[in-house]
């Protein structure tokens, strides 16, 4: 008989994402609940389903009652608590328990984009020029325009809109504002890289394999911004999600596509291995390629980036939920 494995996720409950029109995104992780679970059974695995809600206590109790051989870790923190996400993984760490995915500090320097940003440039990995301001120190900005605003502390595009790119000081200002406002801690302030937009996955523990890289395509009016947004991911009738697709493997020349997935297995071995994790990128007018953001534990839904490219590697969706749990169990 197969492994026993538990499905850990957060239970989706009201929060702050509601009174800013964001509360599809909440519900966004059964999507990846039902197929991982199918996939688990297909396989003859033994699955239960183990929801989550606050506080810590109430998560360290559970975890600990488990009798598992795994803990599939699907969770993505609490609504209110972004930084809770690394909650699960340091919890199963206490407790014995072998887990998929990333380690609560690879969760942790993520979710901080301002800190990830300055691990990447330490090592020498190029990502845009950035400040953290809020109402009371926007007056220091001191990037070039144009200039993205987003939430220093949140993934799934929360905060992301076509108002995000600002090329003038008032603009700034009031995205500043909004951000600080909806959402918690400071607002990131980048410098926009305005050219093609990449991401690939890397999964892997003491040796990774980089999948084929995505293309982000952009169709829509000139007037708006080639960024993914929250709408492009959530919202079907919006012209954002109309607008974008993926394009997977991406048709790229050898040394692009090289650099790519050098950039990404560099940033996997140095701050999230063992796991799996999404890389994003963009690249600038004169070639050069720049880090946004990292994404340990990303969505793995069907239809999902990760699960486009493992399916441009020739892998079914059931073997790549395989893959992952093989990692889970193991140490190479």
């Amino acid at each position: 008989m197969k492994n026993h494995i538990a499905i850990l996720f957060n239970q989706p409950y009201p929060s702050r994402y509601n009174l800013v029109g964001e509360e599809k995104a909440v519900f966004g992780v059964m999507d990846s609940v039902k197929a991982v679970s199918s996939a688990l059974v297909a396989s003859g695995y033994e699955v239960c389903l183990v929801p989550l809600l606050p506080p810590y206590e109430n998560i360290r109790e559970k975890i600990k009652s488990l009798k598992v051989e795994l803990a599939f870790n699907l969770f993505e923190g609490f609504l209110d608590q972004p930084e809770s996400e690394a909650w699960v993984p340091e919890a199963l760490s206490e407790s014995g328990i072998s887990y998929t995915g990333c380690s609560s500090g690879a969760l942790r320097l993520a979710l901080d984009k301002a800190r990830a940003k300055a691990a990447m440039q330490a090592v020498g990995i190029s990502t845009p020029e950035y400040q953290l301001l809020n109402p009371e120190t926007v007056k220091l900005f001191c990037l070039e325009y144009p200039c993205i605003v987003k939430p220093s502390c949140e993934d799934a595009s929360h905060g992301l809109s076509e108002e995000s790119v600002v090329e003038k000081y008032a603009d700034l200002e009031r995205q500043v504002t909004r951000i600080c406002r909806n959402y918690s801690g400071d607002a990131l302030v980048e410098s926009f890289i305005s050219g093609q937009e990449f991401n690939v996955t890397v999964l892997g523990n003491a040796r990774a394999t980089v999948l084929p890289v995505s293309k982000i395509a952009y169709s829509l009016p000139p007037d708006l911004p080639h960024i993914l947004t929250y709408a492009a991911k959530w919202e079907p009738e919006n012209v954002y999600f109309k607008g974008t697709r993926v394009i997977c493997p991406a048709r790229l020349k050898p040394a692009i596509n090289e650099l790519i997935q050098e950039t990404a297995l560099k940033i996997f071995t140095a701050f999230l291995c063992p796991g799996y994790a999404r890389v994003d990128m963009r690249m600038n007018g004169d070639g050069g390629v720049y880090v946004i953001e990292i994404n340990p534990n990303p969505d793995i839904s069907p239809g999902a980036g990760a699960a486009l490219q493992a399916e441009a590697a020739g892998m079914t969706y059931v073997q790549f939920i395989n893959r992952i749990v093989e990692l889970g169990l193991s140490d190479s």
